[in-house]
């Protein structure tokens, strides 16, 4: 572990919902839950205002919606976040060239690396021009965690949650450990967690007290070494530029079982195509093609075969996924499926037309997973206006979807630079009406609305000197 708190971790603050009230301004400060809206759809993220009702990510939504009836329910924005994610990326590669992005709302930086720090206040001074960087390009605010290991500086971001930013001292990393619960660490999930209560062990204190051997007796060789080692605070990981991506996938929920043979079969080669488009968009291929299938019961069955050379050909992978598709019984009906590929290659091998397998399909594990939320897609017959989404009118301007149903659609109109707007109710087939790409959150960024300044604010210079405290904003606790 390096002396010096160098490691910074970027967590964006409820990213999603975030996102949503920037660009909604009749939502902010208030309760703002995303996700998928169907009866089987999950909570992506929330705001911290609903979090006090007790909404939290991977919830049911029927459960989110009981717990806070009044809160705004949105689909999300894929397309935007990821923009946004983007900026806030391209500030952190100014900071160092180590950059590692855990998804699209957090990442470690190594200050070290890009010279950017090398002490304790240099780090304190780069985090805090950062968050402000961040608040001017995007709109947005982000916590950031600083100490001398990427576990640390995790647990750090966590503590600064929201908006602010904690530096972990050197020297202080075991007492701030000690009185932490175990689900602190990374790896104990709620499993291990009971594994350990039932040993009397709830803090990371009590980890270090028990010992390797005892750890290592309860939990595996693996992970009792793993554990014992955090407890003390000890992580060596380096921030790595480049994660390899292992595997490209995409998967589907169903609101209503899927019975029909036919259907399935039909899904599933729709699903090959949008995976091999991700596959292609990536410049990669890959050789082994995998199929999942979760069941009525909610048992998930994952089945894969291996092709004799890596491929990014659609008829390749549609005649795999339906091969492995005959070996799974979906009499009983079907509530998801996915199709994704792995063993990537930047190569494809030309000559794997109606390829065999080398082996047979094998069940690889059927594993309980969290629900994703489904994906909203327009079918040519019917215009479909997800909540949340950005819509223009022909008289009225830009604007967004607070509902649709029964034929009609209401409306909102409001920008991120506006005050709050009307709302408005019309026909789902109205010709006035049409679906339009979301606005920058920063007044004039990529464009802005007309009438809007021209050009971003430029972000915060390091100030010359550093005077210490900072303000909340830039608060250590050990």
């Amino acid at each position: 572990m390096r002396p010096a708190p160098t490691i910074l971790h970027l967590d964006m603050d409820a990213f999603f919902a975030s996102v949503e009230q920037a660009s909604k301004p009749s939502l902010r400060g208030k309760a703002v839950v995303v996700g998928g809206l169907g009866p089987r759809g999950v909570v992506a993220t929330c705001s911290y205002e609903a979090r006090v009702f007790g909404v939290h990510s991977a919830m049911p939504m029927g459960q989110a919606r009981r717990l806070a009836p009044h809160a705004a329910y949105l689909v999300p924005r894929f397309e935007l976040y990821r923009s946004i994610s983007e900026q806030v990326m391209r500030l952190l590669r100014e900071l160092s060239p180590l950059v590692e992005p855990l998804s699209l709302d957090e990442a470690f930086v190594d200050l070290e690396a890009g010279g950017t720090a090398w002490d304790a206040q240099s780090a304190r001074l780069a985090g805090a021009k950062l968050r402000t960087d961040i608040r001017t390009v995007t709109g947005l605010t982000g916590s950031v965690g600083l100490a001398a290991s990427k576990m640390l500086a995790k647990i750090a971001s966590e503590e600064a949650k929201p908006d602010g930013l904690v530096l972990i001292p050197p020297g202080t990393e075991r007492a701030m450990l000690e009185p932490m619960t175990v689900r602190t660490l990374p790896g104990v999930g709620p499993a291990t967690g009971d594994h350990l209560r039932r040993a009397g062990i709830t803090t990371v204190g009590e980890i270090a007290e028990a010992g390797e051997d005892e750890l290592v007796r309860l939990l595996g060789k693996a992970h009792g070494h793993a554990l014992y080692a955090m407890a003390l605070a000890r992580d060596e990981r380096p921030v790595v530029a480049e994660r390899e991506t292992k595997s490209v996938s995409v998967e589907d929920t169903y609101d209503v079982d899927i019975h029909d043979r036919v259907r399935v079969g039909v899904e599933v080669g729709r699903l090959a195509d949008r995976c091999v488009r991700r596959l292609r968009a990536s410049g990669l291929s890959g050789r082994t093609i995998v199929l999942k299938v979760r069941r009525y019961d909610f048992s998930t069955l994952t089945r894969s075969e291996t092709l004799r050379g890596p491929t990014d050909d659609p008829a390749v992978v549609r005649e795999a996924a339906a091969r492995l598709l005959d070996s799974v019984d979906t009499t009983g009906g079907v509530r998801l499926l996915g199709v994704g590929v792995s063993g990537l290659a930047d190569y494809t091998q030309e000559d794997l037309f109606a390829q065999a397998a080398e082996g047979r399909a094998e069940e690889l594990a059927e594993e309980p997973e969290t629900e994703p939320a489904e994906e909203h897609r327009p079918t040519p017959t019917e215009r479909r206006w997800p909540a949340g989404h950005d819509v223009r009118h022909a008289q009225l301007g830009h604007g967004w979807v607070q509902g649709s149903g029964i034929g009609r659609v209401t409306v909102r109109f409001e920008t991120p630079y506006s005050q709050v707007g009307r709302v408005r109710t019309f026909p789902v087939d109205d010709p006035e009406l049409s679906p339009a790409d979301p606005l920058p959150l920063v007044a004039g960024a990529e464009g802005g609305e007309a009438g809007q300044p021209s050009s971003l604010p430029r972000p915060a210079s390091l100030p010359k000197s550093w005077s210490g405290g900072g303000g909340p904003a830039a608060t250590s606790r050990p």
